[in-house]
């Protein structure tokens, strides 16, 4: 371009010519004595220039570009490792794709952690006891043992709060539950702190239940149904003064 900048590469290549005829003499030039190492790093310095560099593409394509190379070096070396070239690639990776839609389905809904905390005893929306005994007989039915006996002790703590045996608290633990309930029935203390150690084998170590441990939770809740809320401590009367009238 006459009397302008030429473009970014023909700019490189005359720098670069030019610091090669510094270092490497003519045929009618006067033989110069300046080490190759120097004519590089001048080279280097010239090239270095920003006018060099205008139209060079951003940093980010650079790196799409590196990126997509070596994905695609890895691909091609992949694919003449595996019989069938390209064609076996797929194969392969289609197979890998079925093999884990396959596990993910068998596994099925990974269990969501507990919203409230860990070892909270209720994780939804407040339900009555009824409810919660429904649920479990109903999981009980199908044999799923482990969701039976967590309804069977969620039906129990929420039986004992509407008797105002407990007072309804979220984010309540089993064994606090437990703790709480022995105090107002002593009797059964030792059966409490058993159900909620049962409940927190099955939620939280993964334990498998079974009949006999639904059954004495739905025998426990049966029991406590049947056991009347210990008489209040009567008031201490409070002592009358002189000169009250009714």
């Amino acid at each position: 371009m006459p009397g302008g900048i030429t473009s970014g590469p023909s700019l490189r290549t005359a720098a670069l010519r030019q610091a090669v005829s510094a270092a490497v003499p003519g045929d009618h030039d006067v033989p110069v004595t300046t080490p190759r190492l120097p004519a590089r790093e001048d080279a280097e310095r010239e090239l270095s220039r920003p006018e060099y560099h205008q139209h060079d593409p951003p940093l980010y394509q650079r790196a799409l570009d590196w990126l997509w190379h070596h994905l695609t070096d890895l691909l091609s070396t992949a694919a003449a490792a595996t019989p069938g070239g390209w064609v076996g690639l797929l194969a392969v990776c289609l197979l890998i794709a079925l093999l884990l839609l396959s596990l993910r389905l068998r596994l099925g809904r990974l269990r969501p952690p507990p919203s409230t905390g860990p070892g909270t005893l209720f994780t939804d929306r407040p339900r009555s006891a009824a409810e919660h005994r429904t649920a479990a007989e109903n999981h009980a039915q199908a044999g799923n043992w482990n969701a039976a006996v967590q309804e069977r002790m969620r039906g129990l703590v929420r039986s004992l709060e509407e008797r105002a045996l407990l007072d309804p608290r979220p984010g309540r633990t089993a064994d606090e539950a437990a703790a709480e309930a022995g105090q107002a029935l002593p009797h059964h203390s030792a059966r409490l702190h058993a159900a909620a150690r049962t409940f927190d084998e099955v939620t939280y170590a993964d334990r498998p239940a079974d009949r006999t441990s639904y059954q004495d939770l739905r025998d426990l809740d049966a029991a406590l149904l049947r056991t009347p809320p210990p008489n209040p401590q009567p008031a201490s009367p409070t002592p009358s003064r002189q000169g009250d009238t009714l």
